[in-house]
């Protein structure tokens, strides 16, 4: 990807579509052209997808840099203490620390300020308690609210634990449902003969592409990132002609720098520096569209167009393309029911305002009986009751940028890992797979293979998959083709 100031004209990609006037992909849409000289001949394997000759040694290192900057460039350039307090969590990292000495995946940053204010107030009623005037208040007073506050956390964290889960199984729908479709089309989806069969190929080739810039498109959607230029999405979708293609601006992809200060405000959970995420949205001056709807719409072109040309001619797999794109819509639909349907505001007003109250009143109550204890009781306190609201509100969007919400990068990364593994070889034929001498098909009892088995009769084949049950069930190898050999022998003889 350029860094959208190129007005390199060459940058310009024509779109590929069936209107021949259609506008070309902006410069900062597409990926760049590599301007370095090509490598001799000898060292070529073969080009990237975008293009470029790569040399022979470094064309899979180029692979995994390039994968590794597709979904990891927001965090390319941060600090290591940023990715640490900073998220979506890195499921493959492990921490031997004990869990309650854990800073990664803590709401601490942003219980700093409140835990500030909860200890200069709990210091000032212990001080003007102690000095000058007692202030205490009966104890039945924190019992009542106790009970009151115990019922609004329980409410606000089961809700947000709810949305939180129900994000997380919408994904896993989605990668279940991607796999399936890929299936299909890869494996399911023929290929004609000559030049037709090599179109056949790129368009299921292309038909991957979809699936994989589907779940990418929903994960910016989610994130309102409403552009078309990420570099994760650019190759995958920049040849159609979509709203979020025509609505691009490369501002949005190049926000101005944050001050020190918003940046800490953000950092410490300050509500007045927190910036609208639905900014980006708001500001747009063409119709976004909605990209993730648009893919389904020429995934199902696709679909079409095979069932047309002969190569989907299965009923029951055309019957399977067309469910697995219902369920897509409906992870759509669900992922955008979860973001859009947060707690309603007078529930999370009430609960915040019903913490802060516990909290203020808590020192008046410890007082009497804790004296100066009071001041780090009333911490520990506060640290509990809105550190349970705070984990609540953080999970209550969970396809954000909080090490608490769901890792939508790393989801992504695993289609896209899938669907290369999927595409890297042709679909399998059976006879090349089942005939194959080292296919023992009855392991572990034989160490005989297909070919063998095959110049036998069925007789000796029942007779050895009954032995499988009376036969040690992890004999050693030697032993079990000794079992199965005498036992077939014996069937035979005994049909004689």
């Amino acid at each position: 990807m350029t860094d959208g100031h190129s007005d390199n004209p060459a940058n310009a990609i024509p779109a590929v579509s069936s209107d021949s006037s259609a506008a070309p992909v902006p410069a900062d849409v597409r990926p760049s052209a590599n301007h370095h000289a090509d490598p001799p001949a000898h060292e070529l394997k073969e080009q990237d997808s975008i293009g470029r000759l790569m040399p022979r040694p470094t064309y899979m290192e180029h692979l995994a840099d390039s994968r590794d900057a597709m979904f990891h460039l927001n965090r390319r350039d941060s600090s290591e203490l940023e990715r640490y307090f900073h998220g979506p969590r890195d499921m493959d990292k492990h921490s031997k620390w004990p869990i309650f000495m854990r800073m990664h995946g803590s709401v601490m940053p942003k219980m700093i300020l409140p835990l500030l204010c909860v200890a200069a107030w709990s210091t000032l009623i212990t001080c003007l308690s102690h000095y000058f005037h007692a202030l205490g208040i009966n104890n039945i007073l924190l019992t009542v609210l106790g009970f009151v506050v115990g019922l609004a956390l329980s409410f606000r964290s089961s809700t947000a634990y709810e949305r939180w889960a129900d994000g997380r199984k919408y994904w896993a729908q989605l990668i279940q449902t991607s796999r399936n479709l890929a299936r299909t089309i890869w494996v399911n989806t023929g290929e004609r003969e000559g030049e037709e069969g090599k179109v056949d190929l790129l368009r299921k080739l292309t038909a991957m592409n979809l699936i994989l810039a589907f779940a990418v498109a929903l994960k910016h959607k989610l994130r309102f990132e409403p552009d078309i230029a990420y570099e994760d999405l650019a190759g995958l979708v920049g040849h159609m002609d979509t709203f979020a293609r025509d609505a691009h601006d490369h501002e949005r992809l190049h926000p101005k720098t944050k001050s020190f200060w918003k940046s800490t405000g953000e950092y410490l959970g300050v509500s007045f520096a927190e910036s609208n995420p639905r900014k980006m949205v708001k500001r747009s001056k063409k119709p976004l569209g909605h990209l993730p709807l648009e893919i389904l719409n020429h995934l199902s072109a696709y679909i079409d167009s095979c069932v047309k040309n002969g190569t989907l001619t299965s009923g029951l797999h055309q019957s399977q393309a067309i469910t697995m794109m219902s369920t897509l819509n409906e992870v759509l639909t669900g992922t955008e029911r979860v973001l859009d349907t947060p707690l309603p505001t007078a529930y999370t007003i009430a609960i915040a305002q019903i913490a802060w109250i516990y909290v203020i009143v808590l020192p008046f109550q410890l007082h009497p009986v804790l004296n100066w204890v009071t001041i780090p009781a009333s911490i520990v306190a506060a640290y509990i009751i809105l550190g349970l609201a705070t984990i609540g509100s953080e999970i209550e969007n969970p396809f954000g940028q909080d090490v608490n919400d769901l890792p939508l990068d790393t989801y992504c990364r695993q289609i896209a890992l899938e669907l290369d593994i999927m595409t890297s070889t042709p679909a399998p034929k059976v006879d090349d797979f089942m005939s194959r001498p080292d296919n023992l098909v009855l392991f572990p009892l034989s160490q005989s293979g297909y070919p063998e088995w095959k110049s036998r009769s069925v007789e000796d084949i029942r007779a050895a998959l009954k032995a499988k049950i009376v036969a040690n069930p992890a004999p050693a190898p030697s032993d079990a083709s000794t079992v199965v050999e005498n036992v077939s022998f014996k069937a035979s003889k005994d049909s004689v």
